[in-house]
Parts: C-alpha cells; sequence; structure tokens
C-alpha cells in the first residue's frame, strides 16, 4: 500500500481514493496541484496498484490497511475522504464500519454495484477480459482510445495515460478488485453521527444510480452534473470547476 501526502502541511486532511485498474497519479492527476491548494492531501495506491510487486487481496483487506494507518497518523479522524468511482467503495466501508471517522464522506459519481458470488464470478469473468483487451493490438488500442476521447470528451494524452493504467497492473490484481468490490456491500439506511455523506452524481449515468444512493445512505447530500461518470476528472475545466467548487462547499459545512 502507497499513502504519499502532499498539499498544504497544516490543511484539513483529505484522502483519494482511487477507481478500478487505476493509481491515483492517473486518476487524480488533473486535479491533484488544485486540491493540493487548499487541503493535506494524502494520496492512496491499493496493493497491486502501487508499484510493488504485491497483489490485490480483496476490498476488506485494503481497507483494514486504510483504517490502520488513519489510526496511526490521525488519531483515527479524518476530515474527509474522495472516491472516485469504485474508490467510492471505500468511502462506504470506511463510514458503515465505524473504525475510524470521517466527518465528510464525498462519492464521486460511483455505481455501487453489488451482487452475489456466482454473479460477481460471472461479471468479472467477462468484464476483465474486456477492460485488458485492446492492449493486444494497436488497432485496439486506437479504437480504445476513440471511444474514451468520445465518452469523456478526453485529449490523446488523457485516453493515453488512462489506457497504461490498465496496461502496468496485474490481471488478477484488476480480477481480485472488481471481483471483491461486488462481494463487499453497503447495508441500507447508514448513518453516523456527525458524518456528512456527499453525493456527485452525474445524471447521465441514470437515475437508477440516484436511487442507489438515497437506498444506502440515509441522508446524503447529493449534487447533479449533467456528465458522464467521472468525466470532472477526464472531461475538461467545464466539468471539472463546478465539481470542485462543491467539494470545497461539501468540506466548509459543519458536521
Amino acid at each position: 500500500m502507497q499513502f504519499d501526502e502532499m498539499g498544504l502541511k497544516t490543511g484539513k486532511v483529505l484522502f483519494l481514493l482511487p477507481g478500478t485498474a487505476c493509481d491515483y497519479q492517473t486518476n487524480f492527476g488533473s486535479v491533484l496541484s488544485r486540491l493540493g491548494e487548499k487541503y493535506h492531501l494524502v494520496c492512496v495506491n491499493y496493493d497491486g496498484f502501487d508499484g510493488s510487486d504485491s497483489v490485490f487481496p480483496d476490498m476488506i483487506t485494503v481497507t483494514e490497511k486504510i483504517e490502520k494507518h488513519i489510526k496511526e497518523n490521525y488519531g483515527g479522524r479524518i476530515d474527509g475522504a474522495i472516491g472516485s468511482s469504485l474508490g467510492s467503495s471505500f468511502v462506504g466501508q470506511l463510514i458503515q464500519r465505524q473504525n475510524v471517522h470521517l466527518d465528510h464522506g464525498i462519492f464521486g459519481s460511483p455505481d455501487l454495484d453489488q451482487s452475489g458470488r456466482f454473479s460477481a464470478w460471472l461479471q468479472s469473468k467477462l468484464v476483465v477480459p474486456l477492460l485488458t483487451s485492446f492492449t493486444k493490438s494497436e488497432k485496439k488500442r486506437a479504437k480504445t482510445r476513440e471511444k474514451l476521447k468520445g465518452f469523456f470528451e478526453m485529449d490523446d494524452e488523457a485516453a493515453d495515460k488512462f489506457m497504461a493504467c490498465f496496461e502496468k497492473f496485474s490481471p488478477v490484481s484488476i480480477k481480485n478488485e472488481y471481483y471483491t468490490d461486488l462481494l463487499t456491500h453497503l447495508r441500507d439506511d447508514i448513518h453516523v453521527e456527525h458524518t456528512k455523506v456527499h453525493f456527485i452524481y452525474a445524471n447521465k449515468m441514470g437515475e437508477k444510480y440516484l436511487k442507489r444512493y438515497k437506498k444506502y445512505f440515509r441522508t446524503p447530500e447529493i449534487r447533479e452534473f449533467d456528465m458522464q461518470h467521472e468525466q470532472w476528472l477526464f472531461g475538461g475545466e467545464k466539468y471539472t470547476l463546478p465539481v470542485l467548487k462543491a467539494i470545497d462547499e461539501f468540506m466548509e459545512e459543519p458536521v
């Protein structure tokens, strides 16, 4: 596991938790410097995605390591955490388990999919090969690049960086991450005193995700944005700036 600290030395502590098959450098690369102007950032790379020879074990084991780090370095309490996509599952677990305390849990347009073992196994068998198949030929790389550019409004550089994540990490780690995320459930109606829950709702994902947010958390604050899944991290300033403004407003709210 990798916990890199940057930004303000005395600012509010904000953990950044990346999504599927990503390191924080790629996932949050477009916003690190701006978040670092206001917060003390703790940027996390999970086992299997930290440049070491480790393999991602499962979501709960990694959650326990994050909790241990918070206890040992921040007295068991932090100001906030932002989860990008799958990273939001870690935010949810940190809140639900109550082994550490977050003042603000910020969920970055997650899907929060949950399933049983057979369905999770089947989905991982189908999806993980798709995530890495483009690496097999330049033709597939070019096709994937164009899809990413069209969907997220990425430029060539951003699309290449995003694809590089899937190339440099072990398919075993990607599979373990994807599979165990589906098995790591949130209960309904989560409420923790003095913790504010905030969702960045990308409305182009569809309303079923909005319903999930309200199902799992009792009183979430939901900000709606006209964008695709996590487009604020990849799709240009017209998406990035409004979300950054919302994050600042979230972090300023009293708990």
